[in-house]
């Protein structure tokens, strides 16, 4: 009993890392990659800002989407943990 306590007290802060890195990189990837291809588009059909501009406007939507989504399911995810947690307790009590 003590060593699946041990393993748990070991891993608690895994599911924060895990939620941190999916929300950066739907920060960084998006911006980064409508960096490279406005500026590319720019360049290629000289048209200065209008590429860089409206492909970072577009990444901000996609960042935004992609934000509300992996909330949403990092949300739902800890509220069925609790449940199932409680249950546990429950079961336990009885």
């Amino acid at each position: 009993m003590t060593g699946k306590s041990d393993n748990l007290k070991a891993v608690w802060w895994q599911p924060a890392i895990h939620l941190f890195a999916q929300v950066s990189a739907w920060i960084v990837l998006p911006i980064i990659a409508a960096l490279f291809l406005g500026r590319w588009l720019d360049e290629r059909f000289d048209k200065e800002p209008l590429f860089l501009v409206s492909s970072v406007a577009i990444a901000f939507g996609i960042t935004c989407i992609g934000l509300v989504r992996e909330t949403v399911r990092a949300a739902k995810k800890m509220e069925e943990e609790a449940k199932q947690g409680k249950r546990e307790k429950e079961k336990g009590a009885k």
